[in-house]
């Protein structure tokens, strides 16, 4: 084919759309379906709906081909679980009593049965379910779910391509069953695994699918030989497959590096590739190999994971260069837009200036037609788009939003000395146990309680100018009040004020700070039904006024227990957020640490005695590939210094951290040099706790006991056991008693009865120690 057929055969695609529908209508239809007010049927109506709403958009934009199965009621890793019937034993009997009971008990659990793990999704904030697998596992295909929405699909007109987990990354994320060795690998399941493949793709070739897209990011992670060549094995058997559809394997979030030339040389029709960000490097390793002579290329140059507009010339130069690569050139998003807000057109609150920087998963689809005309047309086809693109491009360079004088000239007098306590732990912790005489092992929260129906009617009636300030304080007063009465009662050691006031961890803050714009509709799926709106950081950040103090205050005045003061730690601020991609991102971590350095020092001056700054994107910031984890430590662990490092030895620092893999960065964890730290435990079974022993972490840990992510309430019996195997791997001394997480999606019966056996265990397993 020559280059002037492939560029006029350029289509524009996604790999995935968001789900929740313009006002979040799955989430309202699950957990409604959850409490019995939504029938199954009403529910499947709504998806179905959804699912069309979607496929109608993308067709709107002049999109030639759209991805089905990527839509999921809770998580995209568990409805592939379902599809290749990897059941858990303890689940088997709720999925066969009901498929659709079962699949949620999988995710949340129920009162007597714990749900399936949950980690981060890469670097990203998505959460996946974490597949179980042992020796015995077996496999068995079941594509209803795939071969049915292509149908839809394809009914409705469209030209549609099914999305799947390829087997490799599939195999690779998950982990060993509970009572399987700890070194059990899942990859040796691989043999078993390709046949429940094979089945699927010949169902969905049997139902008109003419490409399957395989999903394999685990690929742009660092591989070893033996894992590339478990990816050249899989291919081979698949692309030698006589009954497929024609194959394209997508990766996405960072460059293929030695798994490139694997897929290249691999018997499959076409490759889809990032080649944005760190993922850029995949042009040039691309070229570097040759190329793919044969073969289909979609290339991912849209910014599928934040929020600012392409520089369209750029790109279509990029796509220039790429189409003498490949026989043909199709342009897309770098991956699925699952992790963008919905549409920035619905933003009114938002300056339309500055509204016209951002693009949301409806201007990127916008962005992907337009690249894919210009390439197919030639840049004579876009010029008044290219005229535009160039006009915001440069306001928004210019804007004096994104930079502030009196920011960058105090980030540049930042010296070592801002970043490190003044005494060391050892002797912090002398002055800290003495100043808050404590208990053995110290019950607390990690910060927030319940945030009732009654919360959010409040801060609404406060937005409409139904009630006043004065009005909205009393209700907060109100709950702070009884947030306290109860820890009291309960006997929790260190109280938290329960956060009432907050919308989220990381957007309270935002709007507090310069440099951050708020959002009124952009929500990005977290896990399962948890919907959040990340604030977009579009300028220099400082802290005008106090943010927490009033409300820490207040908490502290009606106990003698010491109250924590709840911050979002500076690289959260950035993780959860959409970042400026204007400037390194170590420059506006020192900018947010600055900034919430006032705070804290403000708190401790304000008598606040124990301080939590919470980190729990610490881990899923990591970059992909080992080459580049000691820059990104280095500033991240910094930045976190610089915030908590001006207190006295006798204020005690805590952080938290939740749902990821730590055993990588054992070492920057104690880099952080917080005096205790919380972590997500109870659904790992104390595994990280291990973790920390085995590396030698020196100081106080809080493995959590309780699964805060999981309707059920642990019973005293249950939270014991859990403390007690935390005993064996850190000493008494250094073991505090928590949730996993904050409460904040909890009810209040649950939370009540919950935190009553979190402290009736730590009571229980302190009279074991003091009698042995």
């Amino acid at each position: 084919m020559t280059t002037e057929t492939a560029a006029a055969a350029v289509q524009a695609t996604v790999y995935g759309y968001p789900r929740q529908g313009r006002n979040r209508e799955l989430k309202r239809a699950v957990e409604g379906y959850w409490k019995g007010r939504v029938t199954a049927r009403a529910l499947r109506e709504t998806a179905r709906d959804l699912r069309r709403a979607g496929w109608a958009q993308l067709a709107g934009a002049s999109l030639t081909e759209v991805a089905t199965g990527d839509f999921s009621y809770y998580d995209h890793v568990l409805d592939t679980t379902v599809m290749v019937g990897a059941i858990p034993a303890r689940h088997r009997a709720a999925v066969s009593a009901d498929a659709l009971d079962g699949y949620f008990a999988m995710a949340r659990g129920t009162q007597d049965v714990a749900p399936l793990e949950m980690t981060k999704w890469f670097d990203t904030n998505y959460h996946y379910l974490v597949p179980e697998l042992g020796p015995d596992t077996v496999f068995t295909a079941d594509s209803t779910k795939q071969v049915a929405e292509l149908t839809e699909a394809l009914s409705g007109g469209h030209s549609a391509r099914p999305v799947l987990v390829g087997p490799v990354t599939y195999l690779l994320l998950a982990k060993p069953a509970p009572g399987v060795a700890a070194d059990f690998e899942p990859i040796t399941l691989l043999d078993r695994l390709l046949p429940v493949y094979a089945k699927v793709l010949a169902d969905l070739r049997a139902a008109g699918a003419e490409w399957v897209q395989l999903d394999e990011p685990a690929l742009v992670q660092d591989r070893t030989p033996a894992e590339l060549g478990v990816e050249a094995l899989t291919y081979r058997v698949l692309g030698g497959l006589t009954e497929r559809p024609k194959l394209l394997v997508a990766s996405y979030f960072d460059r293929l590096g030695e798994a490139l030339p694997v897929l290249a040389k691999a018997p499959v029709e076409g490759l889809a590739m990032d080649f944005t960000g760190a993922a850029a490097a995949n042009l040039r390793e691309l070229a570097a190999a040759g190329g793919l002579p044969g073969k289909r290329l979609v290339a991912g140059i849209v910014d599928g994971r934040n929020i600012w507009i392409n520089d369209l010339q750029k790109s279509l130069t990029t796509l220039g260069t790429l189409l003498g690569l490949a026989a043909r050139v199709d342009v897309a998003a770098s991956c699925s837009l699952l992790h963008v807000p919905l549409d920035a057109d619905v933003e009114r609150d938002i300056d339309p200036q500055i509204r016209r920087w951002l693009a949301f998963a409806r201007q990127k689809t916008t962005e992907i037609t337009t690249l894919a005309r210009g390439l197919a047309q030639g840049a004579g086809s876009i010029t008044a788009e290219l005229a535009a693109n160039r006009a915001d491009l440069a306001s928004r360079a210019a804007s004096p939003i994104a930079h502030d004088p009196a920011v960058r000239a105090r980030t540049g007098a930042i010296t070592d000395a801002d970043g490190r306590r003044a005494q060391p732990y050892a002797r912090r912790a002398v002055a800290q146990r003495a100043h808050l005489g404590l208990p053995l092992l110290p019950t607390t929260t990690i910060g927030s309680f319940p945030q009732t129906d009654e919360l959010r009617v409040a801060r609404a009636d406060l937005r409409s100018g139904r009630i006043g300030t004065a009005g909205y304080e009393e209700r907060i007063e109100a709950e702070v009040r009884e947030v306290i009465a109860f820890q009291e009662k309960a006997g929790i050691d260190v109280l938290v004020h329960g956060e009432p006031e907050r919308n989220d961890m990381v957007q309270y803050f935002a709007e507090q700070l310069t440099g951050y714009l708020a959002t009124r509709h952009g929500w990005v799926q977290s896990y399962g039904t948890r919907y959040v709106r990340p604030p977009v950081l579009a300028g220099d950040v400082s802290r005008p006024d106090p943010m927490t103090v009033r409300w820490t205050t207040y908490a502290q005045a009606r106990t003698a227990k010491p109250v924590k003061g709840m911050l979002t730690g500076p690289v959260t601020m950035l993780a959860w957020s959409f970042v400026r991609d204007d400037q390194p991102l170590a420059e506006t971590a020192r900018q947010v640490g600055l900034a919430l350095r006032d705070e804290v020092n403000d708190l401790e001056a304000a008598g606040t005695s124990v301080i939590q700054v919470d980190e729990p994107a610490l881990r899923e910031t990591l970059p992909l590939r080992a080459a580049d984890h000691s820059g990104y430590l280095a500033w991240a662990t910094g930045a976190f210094r610089l915030t908590t490092s001006g207190v006295r030895p006798d204020t005690q620092i805590h952080t938290h951290m939740c749902y990821a893999e730590f055993g990588d960065i054992v070492g920057a964890i104690e880099d952080l040099d917080a005096d205790v730290i919380s972590l997500e435990a109870a659904r790992s079974h104390m595994r990280v706790a291990g973790e920390l022993a085995a590396a030698g972490y020196p100081r106080e840990v809080g493995p959590g006991v309780w699964d805060i992510h999981s309707p059920r309430v642990p019973s005293a019996r249950e939270a014991a056991a859990l403390l007690r195997e935390g005993l064996g791997a850190v000493p008494a001394e250094r073991l505090w008693v928590n949730p996993d997480c904050g409460l904040k999606t909890r009810g209040w019966s649950e939370t009540r009865a919950s935190l009553e056996n979190l402290v009736a265990a730590a009571r229980e397993v302190r009279d074991e120690l003091s009698a042995s």
